[in-house]
């Protein structure tokens, strides 16, 4: 930790110039915290100079790329600790749910693919996924613009996506589902107001993504999102009946953006640092410079991440025309008999006073019955690894 503090000094002077250096950390309660966490193996820490400098929203900001850094390193423990106005302000980003990629070219990465999203009442205990499958996809070699070489960046610059879809469903293959946000983000960078994500959404085939339309979010929710998010706007529903029935689940896809950056004369931790700080400058510059191949390379990556989206809505097409054929063929024997004692049966055993009661009852029995069956998966992680988080059991590896 102490080679890395010149470092360190020379990235918050050139960050945060409204920063400086805070006093050395109390030795009691650092000593604490060691007997609470274990060693420290770094130590980044800073005061704010000027008092009219919004704090809450670099507070906001400084979460945000914690967050994002820890997704993509789900094996480092942060510990993040604000003092602002006499209040303290504690968080630990801790993964639950780790999955290994290995990218091309590159040390595996351990993704937190930890999904918040609670299962309904009627799934059983240890019957719903609790993470997500990364899906990896090609690298994308990317060109340096000159203004950038001008300054010193030089060697080889390529990009390779990760994409997550959460909740996971696939052990509920009949379940409707419904894509609401995509999330692009750097796993190394923060994205700041980006005309190019700003303006991907024009560039991209929505019909042939299989989606209705997609548009950027606010401001606002990038802040805080660490990233940029896309609204997928959705088909009005053509049944009524369907609407008012059961609700999709919704779900979200995540798309990390790896950048991988070599260059043989690069050696020192002084000069790798300066690069990162030199490409994270360039970045808008250097997306510009590759947006045919950028824009290509994300259609095809959300294509194939949405394939089986796709094909699950056609199933489940089948599978409503099927549960009609059936509905009405169960309605039609209760009507049409002449057994005053079976119909009373059937609507007793239903909970309901008519037919027209019968038929509604009928069709929600019938879509939670086939929604929710359930069918295991060995990939998916199941509810009780949520007991153990630290255990390298619940680590999973994608290739």
């Amino acid at each position: 930790m102490e080679a890395l503090q010149p470092v360190l000094t020379d990235l918050k002077e050139s960050m945060f110039p409204c920063m400086w250096p805070s006093p050395q950390p109390d030795p009691e309660e650092l000593c604490a915290f060691t007997d609470l966490y274990g060693s420290l193996r770094l130590l980044l820490s800073f005061q704010m100079k000027d008092e009219r400098f919004n704090s809450t929203e670099l507070c906001a900001r400084i979460e945000a790329f914690l967050d994002t850094f820890s997704l993509a390193n789900a094996k480092i423990n942060i510990h993040l600790k604000f003092k602002l106005n006499q209040q303290t302000f504690q968080r630990d980003l801790r993964v639950k749910i780790k999955s290994t990629v290995v990218l091309a070219n590159q040390p595996s990465r351990i993704l937190d693919v930890t999904c918040s999203t609670q299962p309904p009442e009627c799934v059983k205990k240890g019957c719903w996924c609790q993470g997500g499958h990364p899906v990896i996809g090609g690298m994308v070699p990317l060109s340096i613009p000159p203004k950038a070489m001008d300054q010193g960046l030089f060697g080889e610059l390529s990009i390779q996506p990760v994409t997550l879809l959460s909740p996971c469903v696939l052990q509920y293959p009949n379940l409707a589902t419904q894509l609401t946000h995509i999330k692009i983000s750097f796993a190394n960078f923060i994205i700041s107001p980006s005309t190019f994500f700003q303006n991907l959404p024009a560039h991209l085939d929505c019909q042939e993504l299989g989606l209705h339309g997609l548009h950027c979010s606010s401001f606002k929710d990038h802040v805080h999102s660490s990233g940029m998010v896309y609204t997928v706007e959705q088909e009005p529903c053509k049944d009524p009946e369907q609407e008012s029935s059961l609700l999709p689940m919704q779900q979200s896809l995540r798309l990390y953006l790896f950048l991988q950056h070599s260059d043989p004369f690069n050696c020192h931790l002084s000069d790798l640092m300066a690069t990162e700080v030199l490409i994270e400058h360039y970045l808008e510059d250097i997306l510009n410079n590759n947006r045919q191949s950028v824009t290509k390379a994300l259609q095809t990556e959300l294509q194939n991440t949405l394939k089986a989206q796709n094909r699950r809505k056609k199933d489940q097409e089948k599978l409503r025309s099927a549960a009609e054929v059936i509905l009405s063929s169960s309605i039609s024997v209760v009507s049409c008999s002449s057994n005053v004692d079976f119909r009373t049966a059937c609507l007793n055993s239903m909970k309901v006073r008519d037919t027209h009661d019968l038929s509604a009852s009928l069709r929600e029995s019938l879509r939670r019955v086939t929604s929710w069956k359930f069918t295991p998966r060995d990939r998916c992680h199941s509810a009780q690894m949520e007991e153990h988080p630290e255990s390298d059991d619940a680590t999973r590896r994608e290739i």
